[in-house]
């Protein structure tokens, strides 16, 4: 397997098909970057092998061509995800994109506690679905019925948490390192830590680091790309 991309563009052919590796920034949607790759690229045929959130930054596995048949290989690959849990807030969106509720955190909260809850998310844990996601049920993805203040029922999902490592302490913040199962929702996980913390919690950072052995040190920005690939041509 090819994990480091290469910089000599004047041998892709991005219709055959191609990998890319891009670093998302935060404030664009997925879907963003894949519209910028396909303007740059000429090319209907691109797609991208897992959602970023609009405010979450990192890498974004792109695929160009007949490279999109392969998307699924790359969905099932584990993630590596950094980020901040600030404890005693909470949102309906679990981040800080929606409207928060500030929460008292108690005074005997010690770091014994968060390390013993920490504990409580590694292997096989049941998640369910945020509303604000673009999970679909019958046929409507879960956010545009959360923007109407809807909300319907969802089935918890088993995920797997192989590492979840506390990083550093600088309460109310809460750094991670996280590697996980195709299908976690870190959003949850930080929300489901605050709960077991009695003090709420919300997501305030995310970057995804890694997805499989790609690894987003080897990524370009969205400028850098496009760049690359007007001179190559």
């Amino acid at each position: 397997m090819v994990t480091k991309q290469t910089t000599d563009f004047s041998s892709l052919d991005f219709s055959a098909g191609e990998t890319i590796l891009i670093d998302k920034p935060p404030q664009w949607s997925s879907f963003k970057v894949v519209y910028n790759i396909k303007k740059a690229t000429k090319l209907k045929k691109v797609g991208h092998a897992g959602t970023l959130d609009p405010l979450a930054t990192g890498l974004l596995i792109v695929l160009t061509g007949k490279s999109t048949k392969q998307m699924e290989n790359f969905m099932g690959l584990e993630k590596i995800y950094t980020g901040v849990i600030t404890l005693g807030k909470t949102s309906p969106s679990m981040d800080t994109e929606t409207e928060m509720t500030e929460r008292e955190i108690p005074d005997d909260l010690s770091e014994e506690k968060i390390f013993a809850v920490r504990d409580r998310f590694l292997g096989d844990i049941f998640q369910t679905p945020p509303m604000y996601s673009a999970l679909k049920v019958n046929g409507k993805k879960l956010y545009h019925l959360a923007r109407k203040g809807k909300v319907v029922k969802r089935e918890p999902r088993k995920v797997h948490i192989s590492k979840f490592e506390i990083t550093k302490i600088d309460l109310p913040d809460i750094h991670f390192e996280i590697k996980c199962s195709k299908g976690t929702y870190i959003r949850v996980i930080a929300n489901d830590f605050g709960e077991k913390l009695n003090c709420g919690a919300v997501l305030s950072s995310l970057r995804r680091t890694a997805i499989g052995d790609y690894s987003v040190d080897d990524a370009l920005t969205v400028e850098e790309f496009v760049k690359r690939v007007s001179a190559a041509q």
